[in-house]
């Protein structure tokens, strides 16, 4: 007689094709905000740099009228195109990193929450496996050399 709760009226069968189904969709949906994020940052990227274009357009116009006038005043213009320049730049990078970093904290608490394993636990696993299938390979080695000795020991009867 079996002790076991049968889970939901669901055999065994049906829960590891539910997990499996619920795993893969969790697999894609990871993989659709990747997209989702790659697409987006890449239209704030592009958004970005037409901004640092306009930017950089209306510095070199106001540079060209200063630049006539002082000396001095163009430098400063200049070192503020460039400023602006590095923080479109900064700020675009940020974001993209960001992105990534909430996709990938996503997808690994999804896959947490699965019981999908980590990397390390595999890698764990698998140096348990290894060690154990060197140890089965030592015994029957072991229980192997002596029925060899006992069979050379006895003359062949036919």
């Amino acid at each position: 007689m079996s002790t076991r709760k049968r889970t939901s009226g669901l055999d065994a069968g049906e829960l590891e094709a539910k997990v499996r189904t619920s795993a893969n969709r969790i697999w894609l949906a990871g993989l659709g905000a990747f997209a989702l994020a790659e697409q987006e940052g890449g239209k704030l990227f592009k958004s970005l740099v037409k901004k640092g274009e306009t930017i950089e357009s209306v510095g070199r116009e106001r540079f060209e009228e200063i630049r006539d006038g002082a000396g001095a005043v163009a430098e400063a213009a200049k070192v503020k195109l460039e400023s602006a320049t590095d923080d479109v730049r900064d700020r675009a990078s940020a974001v993209w990193s960001k992105v990534e970093r909430e996709v990938d904290g996503r997808v690994a608490s999804a896959l947490e929450k699965v019981g999908v394993p980590s990397k390390s636990e595999i890698s764990r696993l698998t140096r348990r496996i290894e060690e154990l299938t060197a140890m089965v390979e030592k015994q029957a080695k072991s229980r192997r050399a002596p029925a060899k000795k006992r069979a050379a020991k006895r003359p062949g009867r036919a």
